[in-house]
Formats: structure tokens, C-alpha cells, sequence
């Protein structure tokens, strides 16, 4: 039986699938990722993107980060692929309990998953830092330098920056989850950023699975391993 066959038989045999994604879940989407050869981490910029998408490089230089940020890092426009579209699906036909996602785009929402849990916040949720009045990423996308709501406050998009610590009752409900899940799929992720990577330690079955087209760190501790594209797998199965 290959590897794939075997997953499809999990999948079938599943009632409470986990998926937990980073980059190369959107990447097919035409979404850059960051470390892969043309992304962001390979581009010149006068400063590192690391630096730029800090909390105290958002303070200290508001109008470089968010030139930045309108630049590189507001997917807008962008649609759901193979692989955020057959989530849903399982979703809907009972099968997905929960989506984590360390991604910022709401594809996911997009193509009709309830239940995502987003480790780093999401470009469509924009708050004034002094009123804490909503706006969509359409109004930060269109604002001329930094934007501004109308009592004055800066609106800061709801994404977790480097030196941000991440939300707790996401972390609360995605350990939940990824915990009481029978199948859990790992895909699109290099596994090394913290602390999100370090969920997978919360799995408690013997199904973990592994989609990367790159090795990563749990290849050794993962029950299958597929080294292919997302959406060559899931274009597959059921």
C-alpha cells in the first residue's frame, strides 16, 4: 500500500480529523511564504523582515512597516485552493473537528472552514489601538501611510509580531483539539518556528502525518511521511 492509499484509508476511517498548516498551504494560492527560494526572507529590503514585522520596529517606525506590510504581507484578492477547499468539505461532512493554521490570509474562512484557529492573528481583522473600533483590510490596503481611525488612533492589524506573544485561548483551544484528534495531518510548515511548531507534541494518537515538500524536524517522529506538494496530495483524496 503506498503512502497514499494509506492516508485516504485514515481519512476514511476518521471521525476527528486535525489539520495544521503553515506557508505551503497558501503558497498554491500564489501567496509568497518566507523561506522558500523567491520568499520574503530572500528579498532586499533595507532591513531584515524579521526587524520590519517586530513590535518594536511597528512603534518605533510606523510608516516603513506599514508600507511594508501593505507591500508584502496583505493577501487580498487571493482564493482558496484544492487543499483549504477539501477541509472544508471533511469539515462539513463531519470528519475535521478544527483547523490550525499559522497562517495570516483567511483562505480557510474563505472556502467555508468554521473552525480555525489562527496562530498568528489574520489581515482581515484591524482594531484602532486606542478606541479598539473594527476595520476591514481594505481600509488599511487603501490609507495613505499609517492608518488612522477617526478618533485618531492608529488601526493595527490583528497579526501576532515578532516579539508578540501569541493569543492564549488560541493556544488553549488548538492543544484541545490537536490532543483529542484520531488523525492528525501536519502540512505546509517547516516546523521550526516556536511556539506554534511545538503543538504537535500534543498529539496522543498513532497518526500523525507529515505533507512537506522539505524535511522537517518530526519527519523522525511522524507514523507517515509524505515529501510532495499539498495540493498533489489532496487533489487525491476523498
Amino acid at each position: 500500500m503506498t503512502n497514499l492509499e494509506t492516508l485516504q484509508r485514515w481519512v476514511r476511517e476518521s471521525g476527528r480529523i486535525v489539520f495544521f498548516g503553515g506557508a505551503g498551504v497558501s503558497t498554491e494560492s500564489g501567496i509568497p511564504d518566507f523561506r522558500s527560494v523567491d520568499g520574503l526572507y530572500r528579498q532586499k529590503f533595507e532591513y531584515p523582515p524579521e526587524t520590519i514585522i517586530s513590535h518594536s520596529f511597528y512603534l518605533k517606525n510606523p510608516e516603513y512597516f506599514f508600507r511594508f506590510y501593505r507591500e508584502k504581507m496583505l493577501p487580498l484578492g487571493f482564493e482558496p485552493n484544492i487543499t483549504h477547499r477539501k477541509l472544508a468539505q471533511w469539515e462539513r461532512e463531519g470528519k475535521l473537528q478544527a483547523v490550525v493554521t499559522q497562517n495570516i490570509d483567511g483562505l480557510h474562512q474563505k472556502a467555508g472552514s468554521r473552525k480555525v484557529y489562527e496562530l498568528h492573528g489574520s489581515v482581515l481583522r484591524n482594531y484602532c489601538t486606542r478606541c479598539g473600533a473594527f476595520y476591514p483590510a481594505e481600509f488599511v490596503k487603501n490609507a495613505s501611510g499609517v492608518p488612522r481611525c477617526t478618533c485618531g488612533g492608529i488601526v493595527k492589524p490583528d497579526v501576532v509580531l515578532y516579539e508578540e506573544g501569541l493569543d492564549q485561548e488560541v493556544i488553549a483551544k488548538s492543544v484541545q483539539a490537536i490532543r483529542s484528534a484520531d488523525l492528525l495531518i501536519v502540512g505546509g510548515t517547516s516546523l521550526t518556528v516556536y511556539p506554534a511548531a511545538g503543538l504537535i507534541q500534543y498529539y496522543r494518537g498513532n497518526r500523525l502525518v507529515l505533507i512537506n515538500r522539505d524535511a522537517t524536524p518530526y519527519d523522525d517522529q511522524a507514523d507517515l511521511v509524505l515529501h510532495e506538494n499539498l495540493g498533489e496530495v489532496f487533489s487525491q483524496l476523498e
